[in-house]
């Protein structure tokens, strides 16, 4: 018997492949009897133990069955399920353009996403003076006390723990959620208002799924966080760019652009400018939404660390119409491989979201989720944050007097009232010219991140995104120093 082996994997998956091809292909047709395993083995220089295998599989799936005298046969009723999957074509045979057939979402997905990619966070490239964005201090987190909670909540898991949860997330978490946020953030919300997603980013992609059809347009902060962008732009919305300024997104050109479904806001910090929404512009923009009945997401990424004025209560807790999408996330304030968010959700649209995450994932992982919970009630999270604050706030300061020192009147530090980086304008360099000061500051060791991927429009200047929450003020001065030096030499 000829049979094409396709050399990808072990040999009895490949023979199995190649017999079952031949069982929906028709050449062995129900009840037809496979070859001796011996004969088929010799003939085509196997080992009989692999025809065996593959015979097995052949057996367990439904394609084959064995009887002790009279050897393995085609089955004269093949599996429903397998009867529609159509043979893996073999090598060398092209596949129908219908095979390679794509959705509209995945034609979308495709058009916009970079070609390197979509991969949260910057790729490490070991440099000692590293101004990475995005992440916070590792060495300042409390992970022997994490470790602890999480080791008792794993020791103690019970049946009913190991077995599917709910798919909004833990009730413990929802609990304590719903409290943090509300002394912490003014969020105005019940337990059952909370969906646990994976992230931030799981959350955007549910308020894009669910809030937008191909064509509604979306207003977003030009610049803005990508991730946005791409959520809404993969469901077919169209983007519209609203600048921003000191004082965050300019809610008075809204108007001019409407109508708008939707407008997608980062108030407490913009990123990756820093403004932070006046409350004038809060209660504006509020008053829009609820005029022309759109939805305002808001995402509070890094809200908790603020430095200079009395902290401004989150839009959701101002909202009266019930149009914001809160969505927050751990990975700024314990790490981002915990792959904890939550999306606070509107009661009329409590529901649809619900059953869309139920259908998304089922629910995200449990004993981390009851970790949380415990860190949060324990007290330690406002702790952990309060320290923090206190630390980054000095490097923050450390920061700025190395700008002031090193840069002097070449540079404008911009966006540092709150978060945890900040934006370094270069107003004499070309806008153009980023990569290559990028470049020359890597091989002084330091890691520097441009602005230019977040706009829409990029601007003419140099400009650079600068975490400095991860870093110690040493080595912030001698980064900012070694960049100087880099900018000189340009």
């Amino acid at each position: 018997m000829l049979l094409a082996l396709d050399a990808e994997g072990p040999l009895h998956q490949q023979l199995y492949r190649a017999l079952r091809r031949e069982i929906l292909g028709g050449a062995l047709r129900p009840g037809a009897r496979l070859p001796a395993t011996r004969t088929l083995a010799k003939d085509l220089g196997l080992a009989r133990n692999t025809v065996l295998a593959a015979f097995a599989q052949l057996v367990d799936e439904g394609y084959a069955v064995a009887r002790t005298g009279s050897g393995t046969r085609v089955a004269s009723t093949l599996p429903e399920e397998r009867v529609a999957v159509a043979a893996a074509p073999a090598r060398g045979v092209r596949p129908s353009a219908r095979s390679h057939a794509t959705s509209a979402y995945a034609r979308r997905l495709l058009a916009q996403a970079p070609r390197s990619g979509v991969v949260w966070g910057n790729p490490r490239k070991s440099l000692p003076y590293d101004f990475r964005y995005g992440e916070p201090a590792f060495a300042d987190l409390p992970l022997e006390t994490w470790c602890r909670l999480l080791g008792r909540r794993a020791r103690r898991a019970s049946a009913a723990r190991l077995a599917y949860g709910e798919p909004g997330g833990s009730i413990e978490l929802r609990r304590a959620l719903a409290d943090y946020l509300r002394r912490a953030r003014g969020v105005v919300c019940e337990p059952e208002h909370i969906l646990v997603t994976h992230g931030t980013q799981q959350g955007i992609d549910l308020a894009a799924r669910l809030l937008v059809d191909p064509g509604d347009r979306v207003a977003l902060e030009e610049p803005h966080y990508t991730g946005l962008s791409l959520a809404f732009g993969a469901y077919g919305a169209e983007l519209v760019p609203i600048p921003v300024d000191g004082q965050g997104l300019r809610v008075e050109e809204l108007a001019e652009r409407a109508p708008l479904r939707g407008v997608c806001v980062t108030p407490s910090h913009q990123f990756p400018t820093g403004g932070i929404l006046s409350l004038e512009r809060r209660l504006a923009l509020l008053a829009f939404a609820a005029r022309e009945h759109a939805f305002v997401l808001e995402d509070d990424y890094d809200g908790e660390y603020r430095y200079e004025g009395r902290p401004i209560p989150s839009l959701q807790g101002l909202d009266r119409a019930g149009c914001v999408f809160y969505v927050g996330t751990a990975s700024k304030l314990l790490f981002p491989s915990l792959r904890i968010g939550w999306i606070v959700v509107p009661e009329a649209w409590l529901r649809a979201f619900g059953l869309a995450k139920a259908y998304t994932d089922t629910g995200s992982a449990t004993v981390e989720q009851l970790a949380l919970a415990d860190f949060i009630e324990g007290g330690h999270l406002e702790r952990h944050v309060r320290r923090a604050r206190v630390r980054n706030a000095s490097r923050r300061e450390a920061l700025h007097r190395a700008v002031v020192r090193h840069l002097g009147e070449s540079a404008v530090l911009e966006g540092t009232p709150a978060g945890l980086h900040g934006l370094l304008w270069i107003p004499d360099l070309p806008g153009s010219r980023e990569s290559e000061l990028r470049r020359a500051c890597e091989t002084r060791g330091v890691g520097l991140y441009p602005v230019r991927p977040f706009y829409t429009r990029p601007p003419r200047r140099a400009g650079y995104v600068l975490g400095y929450a991860a870093l110690p003020e040493r080595d912030i001065e001698i980064g900012v120093r070694r960049l100087a030096a880099a900018l000189r030499e340009l």
